[in-house]
């Protein structure tokens, strides 16, 4: 079973069909939606700010989604994707967002829906991603628009293949 944690007082609140995996770390003051998964050796520490995540999010395997005390809480939309081993902190991602595998995304960023952040990219703090685009790089910068086939091919297919996922998980128990 997962670590819940209750962190002065605040217990973390999920939606209907969640999955967290038994190495999962969730803690404090996080409101999760619907049909989110959160994997393997993934910390979701809502200690010093607040962690509110929409519904069908898909946070994988050893992702750290963290905040700063007073100023950052973190706001993560639905449909998005937090790719392994990715940092997400203080930061907003607006809806179908696919941040990629060892990424970090912080302090008062903000992600507009259909947009993906490619893996090891580095968004530094105070970035305005605009809707539909790539961001990639140390530091990251705008690289293309989204293609439709992107869009479907990569945000869309991420984020319905991790419900089907936890599914797997679930089943077994």
């Amino acid at each position: 079973m997962a670590l819940i944690k209750t962190i002065k007082g605040v217990h973390p609140q999920f939606g209907e069909k969640c999955y967290l995996a038994e190495t999962a770390t969730v803690i404090g003051d996080v409101v999760m939606g619907d049909e989110c998964s959160i994997w393997f050796n993934t910390v979701v520490r809502g200690d010093v700010n607040s962690i509110r995540i929409g519904n069908r999010v898909n946070i994988q395997d050893g992702a750290v989604i963290h905040c700063t005390y007073l100023t950052a809480p973190t706001i993560i939309g639905n449909r998005v994707s937090i790719g392994h081993n990715a940092l997400v902190h203080g930061c907003t991602v607006h809806d179908n967002v696919l941040i990629g595998m060892g990424s970090i995304v912080m302090d008062h960023v903000e992600i507009q829906s259909g947009s993906i952040i490619a893996a090891g990219a580095v968004v530094l703090e105070n970035t305005k991603i605009e809707s539909g685009w790539i961001w990639a790089g140390v530091p990251a910068k705008p690289v293309k628009k989204v293609s439709a086939e992107l869009l479907k091919g990569q945000i869309d297919r991420i984020a319905d293949n991790y419900v089907m996922y936890k599914g797997w998980f679930e089943e077994e128990g």
